[in-house]
């Protein structure tokens, strides 16, 4: 901090966000910039780290992010519960990451916990909510659960107190926020995309001032609650269609809370119906097509699953006329 004599008093005024000093999930982690940027965090803290084993069900930037560390990665196929058919033996200075699917993976990252311990990276973007296990290491991404233009946490066994890294700033990948909250959603969508590849190419840094006092300016409990309700919603409607097997049986109290609702369906225009419709849902994540080959597990995951909103903007009202597109009620 600046000496007080140095402090600027006067002016234009700021974005005045509430100045409470709520907590947020897992803000007792290592504050960065993204959860790609957590991801870096972590696999540059671990000196004796020679391969990574790598689900082909993710996102490229988990592969883009380790090719700039220069590690070495494989990958491995998941079945359709999102879990191993058979536990992979790490080797000596091995490493594997495994995505907390959906966030409805909780009980199934804890097993695994207990198999690998540290060698576990555990890769949280999608179950903000869901506590760091002991021992291992976690990553988390706030970014895709609420409007937040950069932010990642990251959680390792043998912190770096000293790591020294720049500052982000999130003012110029803001934009989609302030667009949006305009009631400019198309507008905004088209910065969305350049905001996200922005910050996609920014390598790690400690998490911008604004997104911080946004994050602790929320409350966690009604977001939980919403998504919460929204998720049991859905499945009361939606899981006798379902085809995923799991979820039909799935313990809606074996998870914190989750990020979607993943419906599987063979019907492949479902999803442009829903779009059509303004049920915007995304696909996780194309560069699956060109990683997988069709019969791969993953390769159908990627076009025939539709991770359905559930988050704290919406009701009953909202998920019922979901539910009434996917029915055709």
């Amino acid at each position: 901090m600046g000496n007080i004599e140095d402090k600027p008093i006067g002016g234009y005024f700021s974005w005045e966000l509430p100045k409470v000093a709520h907590r947020f999930p897992n803000d007792d982690g290592t504050l960065v910039n993204s959860g790609h940027g957590a991801l870096e965090l972590i696999v540059n803290s671990l000196g004796d780290l020679r391969k990574v084993f790598v689900p082909y069900y993710t996102c490229d930037i988990v592969t883009c992010t380790l090719r700039r560390c220069g590690v070495e990665y494989e990958f491995y196929h998941i079945n359709a519960d999102f879990e191993f058919d058979s536990l992979p033996a790490l080797g000596e200075s091995e490493y594997l990451i495994y995505t907390n699917y959906f966030g409805i993976k909780d009980k199934y990252v804890a097993e695994l916990a207990g198999r690998y311990g540290r060698k576990l990276i555990v890769d949280n973007a999608q179950a903000l909510f869901a506590k760091p296990i002991d021992g291992c290491h976690t990553i988390y991404s706030p970014r895709k659960f609420v409007g937040v233009a950069d932010g990642g946490m990251a959680f390792m066994p043998m912190r770096d107190k000293n790591r020294q890294l720049p500052l982000s700033t999130s003012y110029g990948i803001a934009s989609h926020l302030l667009k949006r909250l305009d009631g400019h959603v198309t507008e905004g969508y088209v910065d969305f995309k350049d905001d996200d590849t922005t910050l996609r190419n920014e390598p790690c840094k400690w998490m911008s001032l604004m997104t911080e006092r946004h994050l602790r300016s929320l409350d966690y409990e009604v977001i939980k609650q919403i998504r919460m309700d929204n998720f049991i919603y859905l499945h009361e409607r939606l899981k006798g269609g379902s085809k995923l097997s799991f979820m039909k049986t799935i313990d809606v109290t074996g998870f914190e809370c989750p990020m979607v609702y993943p419906y599987y369906t063979n019907d492949l225009s479902l999803r442009k119906k829903l779009i059509d419709n303004k049920v915007f849902v995304a696909q996780y994540w194309p560069n699956v097509l060109d990683w997988c080959k069709p019969g791969d597990e993953e390769y159908a995951l990627c076009q025939c699953l539709l991770p359905l909103p559930i988050d704290q903007r919406y009701g009953s009202e909202d998920m019922e006329r979901i539910v009434k597109l996917i029915k055709n009620e």
